[in-house]
């Protein structure tokens, strides 16, 4: 199968690495110096599971070079450029495509299915700790990766055996692949480790090590994850396990001095995910009637000091 990364930042670097080396046909979207870097040199991976590898040639372009027709496009991008890639995912996709976003923001599958009706859009989320170490060189200092995909409640089940087939090809790269039945479920027990953490990093001026010790900072993000939780009952889902100790135990995996993307674009004066990490939440606690304070409180921190 032709797989399309949109997106090769940590996450999307790493995961068309991944499927690369294993011997399938990844073409990647970048730009910029990533992009130079990467069509000179290839793409370097540095992981936490195959050490140090690299791919290349790397198959590399921009949106507007690309003239193929995927069957499978994981969209990698940051939340606050989603917009952009719609018209070009009109262009390139066929009526066989499946688009599989996998941003850190729960819901944005439906959210791009309405953008784009003619086309299969999945639900999806990653676990995985990577980033751009410089240009052309990606790192995953953890082990942790893992990909679920899936349909909504209400979708037509449509190329179904294309994605058993992706399941199989991301579980051979050394990917956990889920093709789940349950991805609403388990979108949202992935956003209850992301968004908490994002927010209180950024809100703490913290990083991962902070958060291992008991504490403020520590009872900050255990708040967080109990108000995802509450969302969580409040939309009728039920989670496999206490999901505090799920997302301490993903927390004490990493490395002290890990931090979060988001955290990352507030200190380059980028862009964050704030919109989808943070204010959404308090919308949702809005539409539920929940009061989610620790949420409610980071916003308002947030709107205040102009993070966008």
């Amino acid at each position: 199968m032709k797989y399309l990364i949109l997106g090769a930042g940590g996450t999307g670097g790493c995961l068309g690495a991944y499927l690369a080396r294993a011997g399938h046909d990844v073409q990647w979207i970048a730009r910029g110096r990533h992009l130079e870097a990467m069509r000179k040199e290839g793409l370097k991976a540095h992981t936490a599971v195959y050490g140090n590898f690299r791919i290349y040639p790397a198959k590399v372009c921009t949106m507007e070079e690309y003239q193929g027709c995927p069957d499978v496009v994981f969209v990698c991008v940051k939340y606050y450029s989603l917009e952009e890639c719609i018209p070009f995912l009109q262009r390139v996709c066929g009526s066989h495509t499946v688009i599989i976003p996998i941003l850190n923001v729960f819901g944005t599958g439906a959210l791009l299915q309405e953008r784009l009706p003619e086309y299969t859009v999945l639900d999806g989320c990653i676990y995985i700790y990577a980033k751009i170490e410089k240009p052309g060189t990606v790192v995953q200092p953890s082990p942790i990766f893992r990909v679920f995909f899936g349909y909504r409640e209400e979708q037509e089940h449509r190329e179904e055996q294309k994605l058993r087939q992706a399941e199989a090809d991301l579980d051979a790269a050394g990917i956990e692949g889920h093709f789940t039945e349950t991805v609403r479920r388990d979108s949202l027990q992935k956003f209850s480790y992301v968004s908490p953490m994002g927010a209180a990093g950024l809100y703490c001026d913290a990083v991962a090590g902070d958060f291992m010790e008991p504490g403020k900072k520590q009872d900050l993000v255990v708040a967080l994850i109990r108000e995802i939780e509450e969302l969580g009952h409040a939309m009728g889902l039920e989670f496999e396990g206490d999901l505090v100790e799920i997302n301490m135990k993903i927390l004490h995996g990493l490395e002290k001095d890990a931090d979060t993307s988001m955290q990352r674009d507030v200190a380059a004066g980028k862009p964050s995910e704030i919109e989808g990490l943070v204010h959404q939440v308090v919308q949702l606690g809005d539409r539920y009637g929940l009061e989610m304070p620790a949420y409610r409180k980071i916003s308002r921190w947030a709107r205040e000091k102009g993070i966008r």
